[in-house]
């Protein structure tokens, strides 16, 4: 089995360093892809859960997508989100990018590492 890292030192955090980890990696058909925060150009973008979920879902598509699969490639969802209140909003966003075909997934409440209300990852698969 043959490991393939994805985007290993593409990830900028805060002041544009370098993350210490691939934004994915595949072996076999599986696609892990790390968490995904609502980040652009290093920085935290975006005011309020709404707009951060549809750019942490957008930037975790776009992993996706980089290595070839698709959304429908989704088996399961990570969400953590900073405010529990905020689920239904959350919910809300999820369902316009997997609302006839969505995955399995975890929600839960977690105190966030960068200022942010919602961090997502995922796990795909695609028959090689």
């Amino acid at each position: 089995m043959t490991i393939k890292r994805h985007g290993v030192g593409d990830a900028k955090g805060n002041g544009q360093k370098a993350l210490p980890f691939a934004k994915a990696t595949e072996a076999d058909g599986w696609l892990y892809v790390s968490g995904q925060t609502p980040m652009k150009d290093g920085e935290v973008a975006g005011h309020g859960i709404v707009e951060q979920s549809h750019i942490a879902i957008q930037n975790m598509l776009k992993i996706v997508t980089d290595a070839g699969y698709t959304a429908a490639d989704i088996m399961r969802v990570g969400v953590w989100l900073d405010d529990p209140r905020d689920f239904w909003s959350f919910n809300g966003v999820f369902e316009q990018y997997f609302g006839d075909n969505p995955p399995a997934r975890a929600c839960v409440q977690s105190a966030m590492v960068v200022d942010c209300k919602v961090e997502v990852d995922c796990i795909a698969f695609r028959k090689a």
